[in-house]
C-alpha cells in the first residue's frame, strides 16, 4: 500500500524552479531514498513533504489525504516525522528535554514510556541524559535527532543528511539504526549524500538531477547501474 504518494510536484525558491515536476512514492514498509548532486533538491523535495515549503503545483497525500496547506505540527500528528539536515537539536536543552520537545504533539501519559524506549535503542543518549546537547560529539547528536523525532511515533520518518559530517564507523552505525527502526515496522524515507550506503539499504531509490526525477529501480538495481555508479559512487 502506498503510504505517500507525490504527483508533478514544483517547487520554486522566487524565480528559481528548484523542483521540477518530480513523482515517486513510498510504499508501507519500505526505506526509499533520494540521491543525486548538491542542489539537486532532495532536501527540498523532503521539506515540502513535510509542509515546511509550499509547493506551486502538484499533489502530495499521506495515506490517501492530501497534506497540501496542513500545519506542519498537524502533519506530525498525522504520523510523519522529518529528522532534518544539520541534526537541529535544541543545543542549549538537555539531552532529555530535546526527546520532551520531540513529544509534543502526543499525551502526556505516554512520554514517560516513549523516552525509555529512545534510551533502549540509543543506550548512549541515555547514558548522557542530563547532559547539554550542544555539547554531544556529532554522532550522538545525529542520535538525539533521530530520537527525538521517534518520540512522535511515527509511521514515516524523513532522514535529511544522517551521515553528514560522521566518521565512517559512526556512518555504519547510523545506517544499522535506520535499518533496525525499519524492520521495526517504521517506514523510512532518506535523504543521503553517501549514496552507497544509501542504495545498500534502500528497497528502492530515486536519482534526482536539478530538480528532475532521471533514474530510479531497486537499490540493487542502482548500485549495479554505470551512469549511477559513474556519477555518485566512484566507479
Amino acid at each position: 500500500m502506498s503510504m505517500l504518494s507525490v504527483e508533478n510536484l514544483h517547487v520554486y525558491y522566487g524565480s528559481i524552479h528548484a523542483i521540477k515536476g518530480i513523482s515517486f512514492e513510498v510504499n508501507e514498509g519500505e526505506i526509499v531514498t533520494l540521491i543525486g548532486a548538491n542542489g539537486a533538491g532532495k532536501s527540498t523535495t523532503l521539506n515540502t513533504v513535510a509542509g515546511l515549503l509550499k509547493p506551486k503545483n502538484g499533489s502530495v497525500q499521506f495515506e490517501e489525504n492530501s497534506l497540501l496547506g496542513i500545519p506542519v505540527h498537524k502533519i506530525v500528528g498525522k504520523g510523519m516525522a522529518l529528522c532534518p539536515e544539520g541534526r537541529r537539536i535544541f543545543l542549549q536543552l538537555t539531552v532529555q528535554e530535546n526527546l520532551e520537545m520531540g513529544a509534543y504533539s502526543r499525551p502526556g501519559s505516554e512520554i514517560e514510556a516513549s523516552i525509555e524506549e529512545i534510551y533502549q535503542r540509543f543506550p548512549r543518549l541515555k547514558e548522557r541524559h542530563k547532559q547539554i546537547a550542544g555539547t554531544l560529539s556529532g554522532g550522538e547528536q545525529q542520535m538525539l535527532a533521530m530520537g527525538r523525532a521517534l518520540m512522535s511515533k511515527p509511521k514515516l520518518m524523513m532522514l535529511d543528511e544522517p551521515s553528514m559530517g560522521l566518521a565512517p564507523i559512526l556512518v555504519e552505525q547510523i545506517f544499522d539504526i535506520i535499518k533496525e527502526l525499519n524492520e521495526a515496522g517504521t517506514t523510512i524515507l532518506l535523504v543521503e549524500q553517501n549514496a552507497q550506503m544509501a542504495l545498500s539499504v534502500a528497497h528502492r531509490g530515486y536519482v534526482l538531477e536539478t530538480g528532475r526525477i532521471v533514474t530510479t529501480g531497486t537499490g540493487a538495481e542502482l548500485l549495479e547501474d554505470d551512469a549511477v555508479r559513474k556519477a555518485y559512487l566512484g566507479g
